[in-house]
């Protein structure tokens, strides 16, 4: 029954264009960019190191597809698999120096490397557009919403696969270990640096694909948009209010604060922000588990 109802939700998913307007495929699709790069910051908490770098390999992800396509004339779908080999490729040559490093240290690290990153994509002006971009004479499949969507939902379905994989394999057990104590994970024979850059490298080129997506989606990249703090504070508040080390619990985190961000807007143009804030202060205070998590637990608790 589970896995039935799972794929009645994917083909309601992928269904679901054909019953809705235009403005909600965009709102999905947004949500779903959102959600894959939630569920890819929690990966990576699980092994408890703290991460700030999502903005910076989604906008090297974004540069690396456009550049790929005006530059190199690859096609814009192939594109997207060249942004995330080059932003894995990155975070490997990275790993080896950042991953030494714990706890605030780490956090700080990763943090700059996005304002490193648009430092070099401001510079390099002949390669990357500099202060002004870089823009496409058409976006992926001629702007086509419903292909769009189509496109993004597969990617967010595969992260939400390779999420689940870490639930399900080795791997957890592993992440857990170190995530709980690196001294007795260590002397029970798990190979910390080993795990760790692996999964700093599958991140990263799942932000790095993502950040393809989206520029491909608007053809264009541009330093100060393209390596927005939104795409670092979106995400963690997502998986922190529908609840972190889950699956379910960034995805619901990314469909309600979604959603709420779109009515927000509508309602209060110019202070939907402030509300945003609220909630998340509101989940952190009285959720400390978020959504999945306090529901999860008041479910095992009735058992």
């Amino acid at each position: 029954m589970k896995y039935f109802m799972i794929a009645a939700v994917c083909v309601f998913c992928f269904l679901l264009p054909f019953f809705v307007g235009a403005y909600l495929i965009h709102v999905l699709t947004s949500i779903m960019i959102f959600l894959s790069l939630a569920l890819s910051w929690d990966m990576m908490l699980r092994t408890g190191q703290l991460s700030f770098g999502i903005a910076g390999f989604f906008g090297l992800g974004a540069y690396a597809s456009i550049i790929a396509v005006d530059d190199f004339s690859i096609d814009p779908l192939l594109s997207i698999l060249v942004a995330a080999i080059f932003a894995a490729l990155v975070a490997l040559a990275l790993g080896w120096i950042v991953l030494r490093l714990r706890e605030i240290y780490f956090a700080i690290t990763t943090l700059a490397l996005s304002s490193v990153f648009m430092i070099f994509a401001r510079n390099l002006s002949d390669l990357t557009g500099g202060s002004a971009g870089k823009v496409l004479y058409e976006s992926i499949f001629k702007g086509d919403s419903i292909k769009i969507y189509w496109l993004v939902l597969s990617v967010a379905l595969t992260v939400i696969l390779v999420s689940e994989l870490f639930q399900r394999t080795r791997i957890r057990f592993a992440i857990n270990a170190i995530r709980d104590d690196e001294i007795a994970a260590k002397c029970s024979g798990v190979n910390i640096f080993k795990y760790l850059l692996f999964v700093f490298v599958l991140t990263s080129a799942i932000q790095g694909a993502v950040g393809a997506l989206y520029a491909q989606q608007y053809a264009f990249v541009e330093p100060e948009s393209t390596f927005s703090a939104n795409f670092l504070l979106l995400p963690m508040s997502m998986a922190l209010v529908g609840g972190i080390y889950s699956t379910l619990g960034p995805i619901i985190g990314a469909v309600v604060l979604g959603l709420a961000s779109e009515y927000l807007k509508l309602i209060m143009p110019y202070g939907h922000l402030i509300i945003y804030g609220l909630i998340l202060i509101f989940t952190i205070m009285f959720l400390p588990r978020g959504i999945y998590g306090t529901v999860a637990k008041k479910i095992a608790a009735k058992r």
